[in-house]
């Protein structure tokens, strides 16, 4: 058997020292593994948060109250049939030119009588027959009382004559002269009562009357009461017409004023002459108006959502600009009212503020770190708020700050595009 392979070297020679490629090989290695862990490292490092930053400055602010309004003209007639009639056509159209009592709107001609038939005109012409012999017979009434009032006026007088004398009682005396003057007073009645029967007689005999065409007497023409345009036909077709049914509607469509129906909250802070803005009314440029009035009295409306509002009707004076006569009746457009105005006030942008609980707070920027500041504010018109406390000028404040913002953290502002 063959005997073990004997070791190259003898156990007592000392190791052979390593080469130089192998170091450089663990250098290369743990210089990696660094590596690896400083960008791990660094990449756990919390980096600043990048933010928008508004700064807190003076200016002047007016805090408007909004609503939605419709124009209105400002004077509107409704013409009206003055008398029952036959209307005729309406030849104007909405949107034609009118003048003050010059422009015939329409014409009403007498209507016609109901016809009758042979029972009806039977029985009216027995109400006339009926009729002239109660007149003839109140005629002879008359002279039967002219007669008995001219024989008791003769024997009043006789007895006149012969009373110094003292052949007649001052009895006999009085009752003579009381029908002397009850005589007198039967006349006038028999003549009321003719009058009466004639008058009988005259309307029996106007149920005979038949019109077969109206007549030129009594034709009304129906002018327009004031200059302007017709804003509506409301009976347009010829018709019987009675009295104060409506015609047509004319006004003045140049002379507008604006209806708002505002909060009753809001209405309180609104002054007649306060300066209003008109807006989205079709026009590039806001429009300028005026408050004439804000009515005393509210009433109740029904919002899209079910609530129920007290609101209050506000009427404001239009520019009577040129772009202003695009406008018509009953136009939409958004009315902006000014209640409150200040010159020189601490502002700063509503979107800076957030709300906790009760308090207002915003975050500013400290040393590039975001710090929570609690603001006391003032009034708002939306856009900017009044400061009145927690915050000073020049200070810089975060726009609409994200969740990632909190109280220290490191932040940095976004730069301009």
């Amino acid at each position: 058997m063959a005997s073990a392979e004997a070791p190259s070297s003898p156990p007592w020679e000392s190791k052979k020292a390593p080469s130089g490629r192998g170091l450089i090989r663990r250098l290369i290695l743990w210089g990696g593994v660094l590596g690896v862990l400083a960008l791990v490292g660094y990449g756990l490092k919390p980096r600043p948060v990048e933010v928008e930053a508004e700064a807190v400055k003076r200016g002047p602010l007016t805090v408007h109250v909004q609503e939605e309004g419709k124009t209105r003209i400002r004077h509107r007639y409704i013409v009206s049939a003055p008398l029952a009639g036959n209307m005729r056509r309406v030849t104007l159209r909405a949107g034609d030119e009118v003048k003050a009592n010059d422009t015939v709107l329409t014409v009403i001609e007498p209507g016609l009588a109901p016809l009758l038939d042979a029972r009806s005109r039977a029985q009216a012409e027995a109400h006339v027959a009926a009729a002239e012999a109660m007149s003839s017979k109140a005629k002879e009434g008359v002279e039967m009382a002219r007669t008995a009032a001219q024989f008791a006026r003769t024997n009043w007088d006789r007895v006149k004559s012969k009373a110094a004398e003292g052949s007649i009682s001052a009895s006999d005396r009085d009752m003579i002269e009381r029908d002397a003057q009850m005589r007198d007073r039967e006349v006038r009645a028999a003549e009321f009562a003719l009058k009466v029967a004639d008058y009988e007689t005259a309307q029996a005999r106007a149920a005979l009357m038949q019109m077969d065409a109206p007549s030129s007497d009594g034709i009304i023409e129906v002018r327009a009461p004031v200059s302007g345009r017709v804003l509506k036909v409301q009976q347009e077709s010829a018709t019987m017409i009675a009295t104060g049914t409506p015609i047509l509607e004319v006004g003045d469509p140049t002379d507008l004023e604006i209806e708002a129906e505002i909060l009753s909250r809001d209405a309180v802070a609104i002054q007649p002459g306060a300066e209003a803005t008109v807006e989205q009314w079709g026009g590039d440029m806001p429009l300028k108006a005026r408050v004439r009035r804000v009515e005393p009295a509210a009433f109740t409306k029904i919002s899209a959502l079910g609530v129920e509002e007290q609101r209050v009707i506000v009427l404001c004076d239009m520019d009577t600009s040129a772009p202003a006569r695009a406008l018509g009746d009953r136009y939409r457009v958004e009315l902006r009212i000014a209640i409150w105005h200040d010159a020189d006030v601490l502002l700063v942008p509503a979107g800076a503020l957030f709300r906790e609980g009760s308090e207002w707070r915003t975050f500013v920027m400290d040393y590039g770190k975001a710090k929570i500041v609690t603001v006391k504010t003032g009034r708002t018109d939306g856009k900017l708020t009044q400061v009145l406390g927690g915050l000073a000028e020049g200070d810089k404040v975060l726009m609409h700050p994200p969740d990632s913002v909190k109280d220290g953290v490191q932040i940095v502002q976004r730069a301009a595009p």
